[in-house]
């Protein structure tokens, strides 16, 4: 393992520029995080691999200690290390994942969400390549997986509580989906997808008050995947993913506009 990040090569002015968009000056942690990634892929580091201790990293950087550690701490939010004190302790490269990255994405919403007409006009793209992809290459236990989820709403629901649980369920299907996605970015998009509607207030108040309609319909829909996908029939499987997600954003607004009513009249 090395004891020095002196192989980081520095940037260069190009570099530099493309680093740091127009207008916008460069903070001393900022710099320093970065030259700590340089440093974890020059040296092909993986995820459980120790990095320098922080003494050396002043000593490299030339920076006071709470630089040193605003740099860390920025590298730790962003999933790419954690710490971990006592014998033994220090500073490891990690293993971001895909939803911790989802959840940082998803806060860029907070005070401006998208509408529903927004999220589902990237589902209705990208969902339907996403059948496409995966079509004849799950394998039985990827398939059998999702067929346990469709068990949780393949029936009325008992109490309210059921009733969300299995809209909520409807829409994992679709994510366990895209986590099995050969294509690691269009997955991911499709799963982000899935958190902001998750994360979308109006999203769950229509989820806890579903047409038992729209759960008989999306669950033919995704049998009809299901055999499509385990049959290879790329082009089918392509081509439900479509006609669900367009009947899925007409259900969505449809109950949108019909609670915007509803409060209207309050």
């Amino acid at each position: 393992m090395p004891a020095t990040i002196e192989k980081t090569k520095p940037m260069s002015e190009e570099e530099k520029r493309l680093y740091v968009p127009a207008g916008r000056t460069r903070r001393r942690p900022e710099a320093i995080a970065d030259r700590i990634k340089d440093f974890i892929r020059t040296e092909k580091l993986i995820p459980g691999d120790r990095l320098p201790q922080e003494k050396m990293l002043i000593d490299e950087f030339k920076a006071a200690k709470s630089t040193v550690r605003e740099a860390m701490k920025t590298l730790e939010t962003q999933g790419l290390i954690y710490t971990r004190s006592g014998p033994g302790g220090g500073a490891f490269v990690a293993q971001p994942s895909a939803q911790h990255a989802m959840e940082l994405l998803g806060a860029y919403f907070f005070f401006d969400q998208p509408s529903l007409s927004d999220i589902y006009a990237i589902r209705k793209a990208l969902e339907p390549e996403i059948a496409a992809h995966l079509a004849g290459r799950l394998q039985p236990a990827q398939l059998a997986e999702l067929e346990r989820t469709i068990r949780i709403y393949d029936h009325a629901p008992e109490n309210i509580d059921e009733q969300y649980r299995q809209r909520v369920a409807e829409l994992d299907f679709h994510s366990q989906l895209a986590q099995l996605c050969p294509n690691r970015l269009l997955g991911f998009l499709c799963g982000l997808m899935h958190n902001l509607l998750r994360d979308l207030p109006l999203a769950r108040r229509i989820y806890a008050d579903p047409m038992p309609t729209a759960r008989e319909e999306g669950l033919l829909f995704q049998y009809r995947l299901m055999a499509a996908l385990k049959d290879g029939r790329s082009e089918e499987a392509r081509e439900i993913a479509r006609e669900h997600m367009i009947l899925a954003e007409r259900y969505m607004l449809a109950r949108a506009e019909a609670l915007a009513d509803e409060k209207g009249k309050e």
